[in-house]
């Protein structure tokens, strides 16, 4: 009997699990303080060139750790309710992808 199917199995997995790359604010406003971003505008894309994600097809969690000074359009899939008030504050606007991302 093979090892896999000998040992026990526990708890529950999803099928359905989305796995997010995860960006601060505190890089957002470091690209922006560095000029490495055209018009402040953030996209999925935009990110993977500059190599902050991994891949540009796969969903973007923007979260709420560190300060925000500069002005930025920033779109993702999903955002901290930090981050939205960190954005906003400063003027900023935020808006949501709503596609699902390939596994």
């Amino acid at each position: 009997m093979p090892l896999a199917r000998r040992l026990p199995k526990r708890g529950f997995h999803s099928p359905f699990k989305m796995e997010y790359q995860v960006v601060n604010v505190e890089v957002l406003e470091k690209l922006a303080a560095d000029g490495r971003l055209q018009e402040g505008v953030i996209t999925p894309e935009i990110l993977a060139k500059l190599g902050v994600v991994k891949k540009a097809d796969a969903p973007v969690k923007v979260l709420g750790n560190g300060e925000l000074k500069a002005k930025l359009e920033v779109s993702a899939h999903a955002f901290s309710k930090s981050a939205v008030q960190k954005i906003e504050t400063v003027g900023g606007k935020v808006q949501s992808i709503s596609s699902i991302a390939k596994r």
